[in-house]
């Protein structure tokens, strides 16, 4: 599956994006523990686009075709 990394979500990764691949019923944490990740603060606090969708729900199971975004928190106005 793909994963794209944004802002601090980008800088925490170390890359704007990846390919991972994916086993039957792993999930957005999972995917994210595997990777290293799973415990860094900016992500515990990020939103998720799956394939476009927004989840908060990091128990959202993946499929290996799937797209998934990491969305830290933004600020701006």
């Amino acid at each position: 599956m793909r994963v794209r990394y944004f802002a601090a979500a980008k800088a925490a990764a170390g890359v704007a994006e990846e390919v991972c691949e994916v086993g039957d019923g792993s999930t957005i944490d999972a995917l994210l523990g595997e990777a290293g990740l799973g415990g860094h603060p900016v992500l515990g606090r990020s939103t998720f686009l799956v394939n476009g969708v927004a989840t908060t729900d990091r128990a959202h199971l993946l499929r290996d075709a799937d797209q998934l975004d990491v969305l830290p928190p933004f600020a701006g106005g």
